[in-house]
């Protein structure tokens, strides 16, 4: 089912998320379910809180990216072929390498993009959707990925990383959000 992704300005964006076990109730059809919401929605992650839950969860696919590109010898992704993976329960233990800068967007907060400064590399430690614990080092984009999902669990957007000047120019855009003024091309639910 194609859950509604809840709107900048919503309190549980901004909530820490909690952590679960394996008797939390329909897990394995909410998984189902942001898979589908995500897809629905052209995202590449999608973390509980964008859909109105405050647990520690989410899920990312950053496979898509590469699947209809070509071989591209100039790029250098060290992630390719991407991962696609549920996170649940994750807690970050390393940052590492250099920072960079890409342009993020955020389902949450759609049609406002911003360079974000990320490490390269992300060590987290996480159950798999079977609870089975696991411990990775993802790079390159995935990291990126996996970064963006884990600050909503810390009740963190991207344009927290933008400049203050920045977001006072944007500020109308957030209001907009916030009170339903904008089209998208899937389900949203905005602030009371």
């Amino acid at each position: 089912m194609i859950l509604p992704i809840v709107a900048y300005g919503s309190p549980v964006l901004r909530k820490l998320a909690v952590d679960i076990d394996t008797d939390y109730p329909g897990l394995e059809k909410l998984v189902a379910d942001m898979w589908e919401t995500m897809y629905n929605s052209n995202g590449v992650g999608i973390a509980a809180p964008q859909i109105n839950k405050d647990i520690r969860l989410f899920v990312m696919d950053s496979a898509q990216i590469f699947e209809n590109e070509e071989e591209d010898d100039d790029l250098n992704y060290p992630d390719r072929p991407g991962y696609k993976g549920v996170f649940i329960n994750a807690h970050i233990t390393k940052l590492d390498g250099n920072e960079w800068s890409y342009n993020e967007g955020c389902l949450s907060i759609p049609k406002v993009r911003e360079d974000v400064m990320r490490k390269e590399s992300v060590t987290i430690e996480y159950m798999d959707e079977h609870f089975v614990p696991q411990t990775k080092t993802f790079n390159g984009l995935t990291a990126r990925i996996i970064l963006h999902e884990y600050d909503h669990l810390e009740g963190k957007l991207f344009i927290d990383y933008m400049k203050p000047l920045k977001r006072t120019l944007i500020r109308r855009k957030l209001d907009d959000i916030s009170k339903g003024k904008i089209k998208v091309d899937y389900r949203m639910v905005f602030p009371k």
